[in-house]
């Protein structure tokens, strides 16, 4: 029995070495090809190809002499049933895990969208904050000038007032 190598903990016994750090890649690569593969199903392209092969194996087994014919239309083509279901049988976990991804996709997104929302919502709240503050700062400088304004006025009457005071005096002295 072969030592086990301690300096791997990650290697356990029985176990395949895909937890290394080369699984992801692998992982990634084979959902991006369930992903283009369930892209490549849901295409008037190959709906027509599927067609014309199941319409070519049909002309095929029922046209061609006995000694050609490698499916019976007499058995209702018993061997392209079975290669339909074989393709139907992979078709189907293959589009299931390209929804998988982009559920994952989405998800991610939309986390991303609600992050971005929040953020957004935040400084918008700051904004209007800074905008009541700078309106605030604006009416108070307007009253502000409105009241010296009034206080200038108010000063140039009592001046006025005074000067004519004054120059009463000095003419009640001479």
């Amino acid at each position: 029995m072969a030592a086990r190598d301690m300096s791997r903990p990650d290697v356990v016994r029985g176990r395949s070495p895909m937890l290394s750090s080369a699984a992801p890649r692998n992982r990634d690569r084979f959902g991006r090809a369930t992903e283009w593969i369930a892209r490549a199903m849901g295409t008037p392209t190959f709906l027509i190809a599927l067609t014309l092969f199941v319409a070519l194996w049909m002309v095929w087994n029922s046209v061609t002499p006995e000694g050609l014919r490698f499916d019976s239309a007499d058995l209702g083509f018993t061997a392209l049933t079975l290669a339909l279901s074989l393709q139907a049988s992979y078709a189907a976990p293959l589009i299931l895990l390209a929804q998988n991804r982009q559920d994952d996709r989405d998800r991610v997104q939309i986390e991303q969208d609600r992050q971005r929302a929040e953020r957004n919502l935040a400084d918008t709240e700051y904004l209007a904050r800074e905008i009541v503050a700078l309106r605030l700062a604006l009416g108070d400088m307007q009253e502000r000038a409105v009241s010296r304004d009034v206080l200038r006025e108010e000063l140039r009457a009592m001046l006025e007032e005074l000067d004519s005071r004054d120059a009463e005096r000095a003419d009640d002295e001479k």
